[in-house]
């Protein structure tokens, strides 16, 4: 059973929110964050940037005091307030394209993520976990939720749609034309519904994030060890997550270029591609595959297309089936020589999101050879990956809803 719980969020006051409001970090370039950070003083990015105020760079566990001051300043001056109630939030977005995300913006049990009650599908890097929970144990907040998903449940969806009959705490547009809502649930009969609607589901899946909700375990070790009156029902327990259904949650596919044939010419290249794929020549027309085990290639100014030859390919867990996998065991590894996809640094990685005219560009530019495209990873296939215990390979899934930073903060 799933232990979800509500928590008293910090939030910016109602004025506020869409000038506080901001995407990650790594996703603006330095011009869209110069840009923001001279003219809106009221950013999020101001408090994870916070060398900004003496024009340096910063970086390390100074850094982190710095996030830690900056945000102590937003409280001080009023821009962010916390909840006297403990709550569970509603979180809507309807996105440019008309797609509607509805969720809960609540605290899920770390105990959980031990136990394999919240699954995993993705591996994580150590050393990024260790340098995430030494920042979220300096900074003492967390300010990006981890995307969970569940199966549709009619409890919890009678409850979100007779909120969202009221008045909205929060509503903003972005520059993106991404409309954000915001309802909290406060009413004591709402949020029993709703934690016994999760305490009956036997399982939770991680859809994006599993280096947070890694490190808020490693944070919560840490705590324990550090508190001798620990009883488990402390902050550090617990991680903000926000939960989607499954019918809501969006996949996309990352293109793979590389930057470099490892070696083979053209024709040698084909030729081992030969073994495994039926190839066809697609000429300058942009080609996107449409079926699993097909994908697309984009070599020397032309896009192909690649069959997957079956009989030369054993599938023996749901992960092999799965295409970033197959075309990692297939092309990535024996004959471009890319073992360590997390770590190699001749390979790249472009959102499915962009059109295909994009992985073209960025192959046409000369800094990659070669690129790939595939069709995205189902729910059912993450799904089934991770109740084997298995991990996909990195960026096999770009996932929807984004949320923004800011909006609701979780203290430890």
């Amino acid at each position: 059973m799933a232990k979800i719980i509500p928590f008293k969020a910090v939030r910016p006051t109602r004025d506020k929110v869409s000038l506080v409001a901001s995407r990650s970090y790594q996703s603006y370039t330095q011009a869209e964050r110069e840009a923001r950070l001279d003219y809106n003083p009221y950013s999020f990015l101001h408090i994870v940037n916070p060398g900004y105020k003496y024009d340096k760079e910063i970086s390390g566990k100074e850094r982190y005091q710095l996030v830690k001051n900056r945000y102590q300043e937003f409280k001080e001056d009023g821009v962010f307030v916390q909840d006297k109630k403990a709550a569970f939030y509603i979180y809507r977005i309807v996105d440019r394209d008309h797609q509607i995300f509805n969720g809960i913006v609540a605290a899920a049990s770390v105990e959980d993520y031990k136990n394999d009650v919240i699954k995993k599908h993705e591996d994580t890097i150590e050393s990024r976990e260790i340098v995430f929970k030494d920042y979220l144990n300096t900074v003492g907040f967390n300010a990006e939720p981890v995307l969970l998903t569940y199966p549709d449940n009619d409890a919890i969806s009678i409850i979100i749609s007779e909120i969202q009959k009221q008045r909205a705490e929060f509503e903003f547009t972005t520059t993106y034309r991404d409309t954000h809502y915001l309802w909290q649930i406060d009413n004591e009969n709402d949020i029993k519904v709703i934690s016994d609607a999760f305490a009956k589901m036997k399982v939770l899946y991680i859809a994006d994030g599993h280096h947070r909700s890694s490190s808020s375990s490693l944070l919560c070790e840490h705590q324990k060890t550090e508190n001798p009156n620990h009883s488990g029902e402390e902050t550090y327990n617990y991680f903000m997550s926000f939960l989607i259904p499954e019918s809501e949650l969006r996949l996309h596919e990352f293109y793979r270029v590389v930057k470099d044939l490892n070696g083979l010419t053209k024709e040698e290249f084909l030729i081992r591609l030969d073994t495994m794929y039926r190839i066809e020549n697609r000429g300058i027309m942009p080609y996107k595959p449409s079926k699993p085990h097909h994908f697309s290639m984009y070599l020397d100014g032309e896009f192909y297309s690649l069959y997957l030859r079956k009989h030369n390919y054993d599938f023996k867990t749901s992960l092999d089936d799965l295409d970033a996998q197959l075309l990692y065991q297939t092309v990535l590894k024996p004959i471009l020589g890319i073992n360590d996809l997390r770590n190699n640094t001749r390979i790249d990685y472009l959102s499915g999101k962009k059109d295909i005219v994009n992985l073209k560009s960025m192959v046409d530019t000369g800094a990659f050879k070669v690129g790939f495209g595939m069709i995205p990873a189902t729910i059912e296939q993450m799904k089934a990956i991770a109740d084997e215990g298995l991990k996909m390979p990195p960026k096999s899934t770009y996932i929807e809803p984004k949320l923004r930073s800011g909006v609701t903060i979780y203290e430890f």
